[in-house]
């Protein structure tokens, strides 16, 4: 099983979903950087279960300990190591699992992968839970890139066929990216969130779940980074937001949309202010050649309904090899979209650094 990812920053990680613990370990990082812990809270939290009744009812805190690494306020330049106990989980409610596989979920192909001894208890390594220490990197990650004027944000753009406006495309007030964390739903026209909230709660009464769409960008990133072809930045990012679990699409910029249009509607025309080269759209969502052109990284992300749903399904018992019907017991989410915005933002943040790094800019 592959748990390391990076370059220049390398993390690994590590534990189950009902396990003693979650964690990672984060090698690369400069000595001597300042973090501020407050800040790492802030964004756990976030992505913590238990915030409100959109959410899994499981009750966990994210607190962390950092075990090495980190000294006197600072990091060290040794390997940081983090730890995230588990402290709310009912292994009972999966004990069905074993052999009756969720439809839409990793429990067949995680089976036969590693022939039955993967922890199947809330999903393993393929749950969400998961996510977590990719929030923590992602919060060290946004104290470094702020010091150099990037700004990572993102929104819930959809949920179950219900819309918020999108970014505009040629870049938003750092403001305004910072202060949808500061959201409980963030949305950029609230009047929408309402109507997406409504639609989360009616399908968790209906005992089913929804999806639905993240948009994230990142302003002041410099022209130049990435590698054409197999190192682009979308090739980096790409390969880290399916990452996360749940995700299914990607697009950058207008993406699908681009295939609809004329050479001349999918350019985007260039101007110079001053001595800086800037464009009048960004359709192609501040990446050209693989290499970032200067415009704001935007680019969005589907997120499939969660598979594990309270509702009858038909499925395989494996240990019989039989059909059979599952109704799913346990606390799940009735959409993932709203706690995944932190995760999305997080690995961006972790990726823009990591390029930053290979490009030789320093920190």
């Amino acid at each position: 099983m592959s748990s390391v990812f990076g370059d220049r920053i390398k993390m690994t990680i590590f534990g189950e979903s009902h396990g003693p613990a979650i964690g990672l370990v984060i090698d690369g990082l400069p000595a001597g950087v300042e973090l501020d812990l407050n800040a790492i809270d802030r964004e756990m939290a976030r992505r913590a279960p238990g915030r409100n009744e959109l959410s899994t009812a499981r009750n966990e805190k994210d607190a962390y300990v950092i075990e090495s690494g980190f000294f006197a306020g600072k990091t060290t330049g040794m390997p940081l190591c983090a730890l995230i106990h588990n402290k709310d989980q009912h292994s009972k409610d999966y004990s069905i699992l074993q052999n009756v596989m969720r439809p839409g979920h990793g429990d067949y192909a995680g089976r036969i992968k590693y022939a039955g001894f993967n922890d199947y208890r809330g999903g393993g390594s393929f749950s969400g839970r998961l996510t977590a220490p990719l929030v923590f990197m992602g919060a060290v990650a946004k104290q470094l890139l702020k010091v150099k004027g990037i700004i990572v944000g993102a929104h819930v753009a959809s949920v179950g066929g219900v819309c918020d406006k999108n970014f505009n495309p040629l870049g938003e007030r750092a403001e305004v990216l910072t202060g949808l964390a500061e959201k409980v739903f963030p949305v950029l026209e609230d009047t929408m969130g309402k109507t997406m909230i409504d639609t989360i709660m009616r399908a968790k009464q209906q005992k089913n779940s929804v999806g639905g769409t993240i948009e994230c960008m990142a302003i002041g990133i410099p022209v130049g980074l990435g590698e054409p072809y197999f190192d682009s930045v979308e090739s980096r990012l790409a390969h880290v937001l399916f990452s996360v679990p749940a995700v299914k699409a990607v697009e950058f910029g207008k993406g699908f949309a681009l295939a609809a249009m004329l050479g001349s509607e999918a350019n985007d025309p260039m101007y110079m202010v001053g001595s800086e080269v800037a464009a009048k759209t960004n359709n192609n969502g501040g990446v050209l050649g693989g290499i970032t052109n200067g415009m704001p990284l935007v680019f969005k992300v589907g997120i499939k309904p969660t598979p594990s749903i309270a509702l009858p399904q038909a499925t395989v018992d494996f240990a019989k090899k039989s059909d059979t019907i599952l109704e799913i017991k346990g606390r799940h989410d009735p959409c993932i979209v709203l706690r995944a915005v932190p995760v999305i933002e997080a690995v961006t943040a972790w990726t823009i650094l990591d390029l930053l790094l290979a490009a030789n800019r320093s920190l």
